[in-house]
Parts: C-alpha cells; sequence; structure tokens
C-alpha cells in the first residue's frame, strides 16, 4: 500500500476548473486500478498554508539561534514543517493547478517554498546543492488558455519549466506532465482539447 498526496492548487469549485476536472479522471482512474493506496487531499485554498513572511523568517533566525519564538511563529513554522513532512511522507504527489499569467497561481508558489527546504527536500554540499526527496513519483496536472508548449507563446511558459527545475532540485527525477492548453485561444476547439487531455489523463494515470 503507498501513500498519494494530491495537492490542488485552485480556488475555482471543481465544475469552473479545467485542471481540476482532468485531475480527477486522473485520481478516478488512479484509485480504480490502485484501491489499497491511501490518497490525501490538500487543497491550498482551503487550508492553513503560512507564507514564508518576517515571523517565518525571524523564527527560523530564532530557531537557529536557540531563542525562544512567539506564539505566532511556532505555530507558523510548526504548519510548514507539518506540509514537507506531508509531501516527504507520500510516495507519489499529484499537483493540478492552471496557468495564470505565465506563472502558478501565488498558493502554488507559496506550496513550493513551504516543501523547499534545506536540510529536508536538499543539502548544500563542497559539490553543489543535492536533492533528497528523490525516491518519489510525481505528476503536475495543468491548464493554459492559451498555446504555451510550443509557438510564438513559448517562451513566456514560466509553469512547467519551473515545476521540472524545483523538482529536480530536490532529486525528484521522474516527473510527468499533463497539458490541457488552448481553450481560451480557440474556444469552439476547447471540448475537443479538454477531452483529448481527459484521454492523456488516463493513460498517465494507468502508468503512475
Amino acid at each position: 500500500m503507498g501513500t498519494v498526496l494530491y495537492v490542488k492548487a485552485n480556488p475555482k469549485g471543481d465544475e469552473m476548473s479545467f485542471s481540476a476536472r482532468v485531475a480527477n479522471t486522473f485520481m478516478d482512474t488512479y484509485q480504480s486500478e490502485h484501491p489499497e493506496d491511501q490518497v490525501e487531499m490538500l487543497d491550498l485554498y482551503n487550508t492553513n498554508l503560512p507564507l514564508i513572511d518576517s515571523e517565518v523568517l525571524g523564527g527560523w533566525g530564532k530557531l537557529a539561534s536557540g531563542n525562544e519564538l512567539t506564539e505566532s511563529e511556532q505555530a507558523k513554522i510548526t504548519r510548514l514543517s507539518q506540509l514537507v513532512d506531508q509531501f516527504l511522507k507520500a510516495d507519489k504527489v499529484v499537483f493540478s493547478a492552471p496557468m495564470w499569467n505565465f506563472g502558478f497561481p501565488p498558493l502554488m508558489k507559496a506550496y513550493i517554498d513551504a516543501i523547499a527546504v534545506a536540510g529536508k527536500t536538499f543539502k548544500y554540499t563542497e559539490n553543489g546543492p543535492v536533492g533528497l526527496a528523490g525516491d518519489k513519483k510525481v505528476v503536475l496536472i495543468e491548464a493554459r488558455g492559451g498555446i504555451y508548449s510550443e509557438g510564438p507563446a513559448a517562451s513566456m511558459e514560466h509553469t512547467e519549466s519551473y515545476f521540472r527545475a524545483v523538482m529536480g532540485f530536490m532529486g525528484i527525477e521522474d516527473v510527468e506532465v499533463v497539458l490541457a492548453e488552448g481553450m481560451a485561444a480557440d474556444p469552439a476547439a476547447a471540448d475537443q482539447i479538454f477531452g483529448k487531455s481527459v484521454e492523456n489523463a488516463k493513460e498517465a494515470a494507468l502508468s503512475f
């Protein structure tokens, strides 16, 4: 039995979200093939996700110097530790997110900041940084209104490229991406694009 963490990064309801609907198909297909696995849902827009602010940075400094934290600092740092531990515990992680303004929604970035922690998911060595979270499978299910995987807008894609880079930095090389893109650019083809993405998600789930 394995543990699958599903991280959703979209404030919209599922019925209004291409990425969430494709991800739901992925999860349904995966669970039908692996009913013994435990699935944990983490909805980033409906959970306590501390931003790395002055209190967090100050609290980390106090921890390093052995000083006492305030109640607020302790609460935020404890929650951030819980999030990175949950990520590390999972055997597989599924992310679903849209592209907003050429990047991820802010809470997706906040979550990545929460789990990219020196000493836990990576470490610095004399030979450079080394990832510590490598024994893990990850899939990103992403929706984009335009076409950014190729063509004239490819240089404005800062989601998949960033995601692969940060996962690789943490030592995770088994990364797959399922895209649904172009629905806003070509509304007449939106249903066809979505249908193809659903099929791709089913195929990806069978090999995940």
